[in-house]
């Protein structure tokens, strides 16, 4: 906005191209929970890892009230995407129940030398966000429905978050690495492997094909 270029205005111009092409799509808000296939999380003990972690509970939360929400996020980031600062990009979809109700997509402030690193990065970055949305959630009376749900299609990442017993083989990457682990050690998240495919964060970091874009934004819009 500050200084406009004339690459800026054709994104513009293909923004309103789409806006055209779905001017009767709708966003998709169903309340209802989705019923996970609970083989695909695994449960460990952690009490020789991290044994006083606790999720930040508000004390002067008011009691809750109605049904209990679950959340679920799926989550990615593409690797070294920008090609003039080779920096990755984030992409977190988070949904309570099944309405999609937080989008996120933004390039990472540094360069990783990995894919692993940036998408622990970008893993943090998504505990981040579903940490506050628990915690906001509680003080507006709403009851959470046990941890919350994320979704990802990078095994790696997957093991060395939910297996105490894996090593962290790149220093540089610790912080964020515990304070995943930790989260998931506190029993606010499990995280779950999905493939690709079925991965609607995809959406938030890369350019698809016609087909797999339509078939992930026909999740979210009607």
């Amino acid at each position: 906005m500050a200084q406009p270029r004339i690459g800026h205005m054709m994104e513009v111009l293909h923004i309103f191209s789409y806006l055209k092409a779905h001017e009767n799509s709708k966003l998709v808000f169903d309340p209802m929970p989705q019923a996970w296939d609970e083989g695909g999380f695994q449960s460990f003990d952690w009490s020789d890892f991290y044994r006083d972690a606790k999720e930040p509970i508000p004390p002067n939360a008011p009691l809750p009230r109605g049904n209990p929400v679950q959340i679920n996020a799926f989550k990615d980031a593409d690797h070294a995407g920008n090609r003039i600062t080779r920096r990755s990009h984030t992409g977190i979809l988070i949904y309570a129940n099944s309405a999609p109700i937080i989008w996120f997509s933004k390039a990472q402030t540094t360069v990783e030398t990995s894919t692993f690193g940036s998408e622990f990065i970008a893993m943090k970055i998504a505990v981040e966000l579903l940490e506050a949305l628990r915690y906001r959630l509680r003080m507006f009376s709403i009851q959470i429905d046990g941890a919350s749900n994320v979704f990802y299609d990078n095994k790696s990442v997957v093991s060395n978050s939910t297996v105490p017993e894996s090593m962290l083989k790149k220093k540089h990457n610790a912080i964020a690495y515990h304070r995943v682990r930790e989260s998931v050690a506190s029993g606010a998240l499990r995280i779950a492997y999905v493939q690709s495919k079925s991965n609607n964060a995809d959406l938030l970091t890369k350019p698809l094909p016609g087909p797999e874009l339509r078939a992930m934004v026909s999740n979210i819009l009607w």
